[in-house]
């Protein structure tokens, strides 16, 4: 069932979840294109194929909040604000390790190897290669069973696996991700998906002004997975309760 948390004429927010595709798969597995453009003909059935805009990805073992264009203005209008960073996008992630610093900023320049589907850190003018830039702060910490820290982190680019190969390069790979944390990638459980866990990611919070209303639009939704559970400060989040908060000159609006 597709998780609607704001639609209009517009644009659709869901929450993806984890496993599933954020764009057309080439399979007969569905997708979020696939499950909006279905949620979108049982609502007007008689309207023809629907378009569904893609503005941004998440990588399939991650899960979150994300919009879609249900036209193509809209689709154009979200695309300048990726491209101009404008469009907020806030993460949780749970690292392996103790974090010395709290707050810290991350700039390296990754390089994607299409073949492998895996990006990694290289040295500044290497031909392909992009620059990646994040922030993090430190939200929580647990010590036992293994000292692990739990995250909060604002990109301010969208790389290919950025915060996986980021966090990894800095020592502090990401729990369950069977490729960029050796300590998963032969890892069995019997709680993950396919015997293996679901790396500790997730997309919490989108920020972006509505392409018709050009009110800013600010969405959160809590992490899931049960090493989330952990962490006691995720009981009172989001803290707004969950949902959305519209804003614009100051003033609040609800659904």
């Amino acid at each position: 069932m597709l998780e609607v948390l704001y639609e209009d004429r517009e644009i659709i927010v869901v929450k993806k979840p984890v496993g599933m595709e954020s764009q057309s798969a080439a399979s007969f597995v569905p997708d979020m294109v696939s499950e909006i453009k279905k949620h979108i003909h049982n609502l007007y059935p008689d309207k023809g194929e629907p378009y569904v805009g893609v503005i941004h990805r998440l990588d399939k073992p991650v899960g979150g909040v994300m919009v879609y264009a249900k036209t193509k203005k809209a689709a154009a209008a979200l695309s300048k604000q990726v491209q101009d960073r404008t469009m907020g996008k806030v993460y949780m992630a749970v690292v392996c390790g103790r974090i010395v610093d709290n707050v810290e900023n991350f700039v390296d320049y990754l390089l994607k190897d299409r073949g492998m589907n895996q990006s990694k850190i290289v040295e500044k003018g290497t031909n392909g290669a992009k620059r990646a830039e994040l922030r993090y702060q430190v939200v929580d910490r647990l010590e036992e069973p293994e000292p692990l820290s739990l995250v909060e982190i604002q990109l301010s680019t969208g790389r290919h696996h950025q915060i996986r190969v980021q966090f990894a390069r800095h020592g502090l790979p990401l729990w369950g991700d069977n490729r960029y944390n050796p300590a998963f990638i032969h890892r069995e459980t019997t709680g993950g998906k396919k015997g293996r866990p679901s790396v500790a990611l997730a997309a919490c919070g989108l920020s972006f002004v509505h392409p018709a209303a050009g009110k800013k639009m600010t969405f959160q939704v809590r992490p899931e997975g049960e090493i989330f559970e952990r962490f006691d400060f995720l009981n009172t989040y989001p803290p707004s309760g969950g949902g959305f908060l519209c804003t614009r000159g100051g003033e609040e609006y609800g659904p």
